[in-house]
């Protein structure tokens, strides 16, 4: 069972009251991050025709903003990370001993932007501050008039407004609840595919209503909800300012006794020598800092190496077809609304998928072996991309639709909780960086690559036939390689527990350490010489004071 947040916040979370304001504040926040970028595709065949560009150019906006938004997303704090597991598994509970670990030093991970801004200015402003940056961003792209204007406006600038309204309000959410915690953040995270439903067809009302210039400024005084969203974001808790000044004043002690030791050590003649050592300590100090935020001997780790090159791989055909689906429907005759309406079939089927899969996948028979799951779930998702074709009709793409949401809902229910599950939870806050870092090359290089496959070719399906392959074989991958990893982890613990059994091995390891032990107490021949050395000063000292 996980600590009590009481004894690291200082206070104890009321667990409701002003708290249901909150959640309902964050699901508008996390709604908007989280399907922004989806419902904008609604406008691609448009933005074509008016630009003249091509189908990878015109990927290239949503890629830089869900690059944007979710490489800002996982600077959260470790029991915050906790609680996006929960979510994301469809509420499964997850016991870990560091839960409540919500100091101001744990809290600066990975995005050093946003974590400075939340510890500096704390969750209210900084997702005000987003709205403000969404708004601005939507309403400078309704004047722009090239395709590179909106890549900055549409892209980085809106896609960071949204960044900044995810983190943060999932950290509030943390602050005001305890026991209700995952209920809570289960509340604000369904906001997804509730604004997922919402948006897409009142994308194709706004276009159809005003162009889309007249969309984008509207969108942007609608984006501008999550400024409303962040005021709901009261500060709880004990004063910020007076914590702030107690870290600063420890850190400032801190850094005055580290420059008092230096200073006495460097004042020392008997130090001068050891000047290379010291620097040698300082480049290791160094090492041992960058490896505190991040854990770079996870590349050692057998398991996160196959989950890592399995997850980048997926990544390349998973965003694609929810970023082409509609501008599919509409190339094939459909109208508008409807093609808009397919978003939200597969919005609606998600929102069941997610905790239906963390039922499933929690189970006692599923549990131990909940990579294989994952597996399935990805080569599933394949599949669904590689039948996309064969539907011709309205009523083939809403099948299609149907399935891509179950399988997109599986795979996004367990794509953290697998990963806590290969490398514990102490070192988990670290792992999801590393991950983060490189599945961003791959969200971001994913959705053009598609759109260049429908330039070259002219014709959607080699988009959806490469995202399923790619996908199948991940999954494939992931499969195999973790069917090998479980193999070895359980050759390794038949071996380990032969060693501890075996009489023999533990008596010859005990008289080592009895021997060593008897070394380092009674002396060695190089204790003996040692102790000669140190000796003959003395004498001659006590020669010269005799005299």
């Amino acid at each position: 069972m996980s600590p009590p947040v009481s004894s690291d916040l200082g206070y104890v979370p009321p667990d409701g009251g002003w708290g249901w304001a909150v959640v309902f504040g964050a699901s508008i926040s996390v709604g908007f991050a989280c399907t922004f970028p989806k419902a904008f595709t609604i406008y691609f065949k448009e933005l074509q025709a008016v630009y003249g560009i091509s189908y990878s150019q015109i990927a290239w906006i949503t890629s830089i903003m869900c690059a944007t938004t979710y490489g800002g997303d996982f600077d959260l704090k470790p029991g915050i990370y906790t609680e996006w597991v929960n979510i994301t598994s469809g509420w499964m509970t997850v016991s870990l001993q560091w839960c409540g670990d919500t100091g101001p030093e744990s809290s600066r991970r990975l995005c050093p932007i946003s974590s400075i801004l939340v510890n500096r200015y704390g969750s209210r402003p900084v997702v005000m501050f987003g709205g403000l940056l969404c708004g601005i961003g939507m309403v400078s792209a309704a004047f722009c008039t090239s395709i590179m204007q909106l890549y900055i406006c549409v892209g980085f600038i809106t896609g960071l407004g949204l960044a900044l309204n995810l983190q943060p309000s999932v950290i509030m959410i943390g602050k005001y609840f305890l026991k209700r915690r995952p209920i809570a953040n289960g509340l604000a995270m369904a906001g997804s595919p509730v604004m997922l439903c919402t948006l897409a067809p009142l994308n194709q009302f706004l276009f159809d209503s005003f162009g889309w210039r007249g969309s984008f400024l509207i969108l942007g005084a609608i984006l501008l909800n999550c400024c409303v969203a962040g005021a709901l974001f009261r500060p709880i808790g004990p004063g910020t300012a007076s914590v702030k000044t107690q870290v600063t004043e420890e850190e400032k002690g801190a850094l005055k006794q580290e420059v008092t030791e230096d200073a006495m050590e460097i004042s020392s003649p008997t130090n001068l020598p050891m000047k290379n050592k010291t620097e040698e300590e300082g480049d290791r100090d160094c090492c041992e800092k960058i490896n505190r935020y991040l854990d770079f001997s996870l590349f050692k780790h057998r398991g996160f190496l196959i989950y890592l090159i399995g997850n980048v791989l997926m990544f390349l055909g998973f965003f694609a077809p929810i970023i082409f689906l509609a501008p599919y429907a509409k190339h094939t005759g459909i109208d508008e609304y409807s093609a808009a309406f397919l978003l939200s079939i597969l919005a609606i089927v998600d929102i069941v998928a997610r905790p239906t899969t963390g039922i499933i996948a929690n189970s006692k028979w599923v549990r131990p072996r909940i990579q294989y799951f994952f597996s399935f779930s990805i080569a599933f998702n394949g599949v669904c991309h590689l039948l996309c074709p064969l539907a011709s009709s309205y009523t083939g793409l809403v099948v299609y639709s149907v399935f891509f949401g179950l399988a997109f809902g599986m795979v996004c229910a367990m794509l953290f909780e697998t990963l806590m599950d290969l490398v514990g939870a102490a070192r988990f806050t670290s792992a999801v960086g590393l991950v983060t870092i490189a599945e961003c090359c791959t969200i971001l290089l994913g959705p053009p690559i598609g759109g260049m496959l429908i330039d070259t070719f002219g014709d959607y399906k080699y988009m959806f036939v490469k995202c399923g392959v790619v996908m199948v074989l991940a999954g494939t991958f992931l499969f195999i390689m973790n069917y090998y990893n479980y193999r070895v982890l359980a050759k390794e613990e038949k071996e380990r527990k032969a060693r501890e059994e075996d009489p023999k091995t533990v008596r010859t390891e005990n008289e080592g350490r009895n021997n060593w032990i008897k070394e380092t107490t009674q002396g060695g021949p190089e204790l003996e010489l040692l102790r000669e050395e140190q000796a003959g000063p003395k004498k001659e000292e006590n020669g010269i004071r005799e005299v």
